[in-house]
């Protein structure tokens, strides 16, 4: 299962507020002004800052 786009509307990056958008795999969220990947696990945003990795 994958995110609803609706959800992915209104989702937002905690950090700046900015857009995210579904990585190319499909399990994680990516922040391209902070440079984060939030990952998914079990069909759940983990949308916390320490939480999140950073991508080149």
């Amino acid at each position: 299962m994958t995110i609803h786009p609706d959800l992915l509307k209104i989702l937002a990056c905690p950090k700046c507020k900015g857009e995210i958008h579904l990585n190319d795999t499909g399990d994680g969220l990516i922040c391209d002004r902070c440079k984060l990947l939030y990952e998914i696990k079990d069909d759940i945003p983990i949308m916390l800052i320490d939480e999140a990795k950073p991508v080149a």
